[in-house]
């Protein structure tokens, strides 16, 4: 079985020649990956872009034997991702925004099962609301909320991502969590149906 074969096992038979080991690596984490790249660019075509390019970095790496095995592959991959990102955006002069997009909703994981369109329309009323409200967190403790919560990156992660220390990107979220109950109540948000 796949998911029983280790991130590194799958490496060493690659480097070994057997080419279909890169593929089901690739399958591994490619939605986790192209998830975390379409949340930052919201432009699909440019996520497909910037996850080939990732990619393509990760195989001539391995292949070039560059690549230090320390159990972390999908943080050192996410850490590709994360640094073209930053490339493309210096490139382009414009830093990302993280805004509602109908190509995913930030709340699909969630959802409460409703048992009437009324309530319904409220759940969806009050996700469209709390969304709003993220994007008046500063930046960095918005990040940290958005992988924590859509990506379910864990705090570990979301550090190694963001190149900061676990206590720093705790500190963001909970000061995300803060800032953002004080935005519900001074908007006067009911977040219960």
């Amino acid at each position: 079985m796949i998911s029983q074969i280790s991130d590194h096992e799958l490496i060493n038979a690659y480097i070994a020649g057997q080419q279909s080991s890169l593929e089901k690596l690739i399958h591994r984490h490619k939605s986790r990956v192209f998830a975390y790249i379409l949340m930052v660019v919201k432009d699909k075509e440019l996520a497909e872009d910037l996850f080939q390019d990732t990619f393509i970095k990760v195989i001539n790496t391995i292949r070039s034997g560059q690549y230090k095995e320390e159990g972390k592959f999908i943080q050192w991959v996410m850490r590709i991702a994360h640094n073209l990102i930053i490339d493309h955006f210096r490139k382009s002069n414009r830093l990302p925004l993280i805004e509602n997009n109908n190509d995913y909703d930030i709340f699909e994981k969630v959802r409460i099962p409703v048992e009437s369109v009324e309530e319904m329309l409220i759940t969806e009323q009050i996700h469209k609301d709390v969304k709003k409200l993220i994007e008046y967190l500063p930046k960095e403790q918005k990040e940290v909320l958005v992988l924590r919560h859509y990506s379910d990156m864990s705090f570990k992660d979301i550090a190694e991502l963001t190149n900061v220390s676990i206590n720093t990107a705790l500190g963001r979220m909970r000061y995300a969590l803060i800032n953002l109950r004080k935005l519900v109540k001074e908007n006067d948000v009911i977040l219960s149906v």
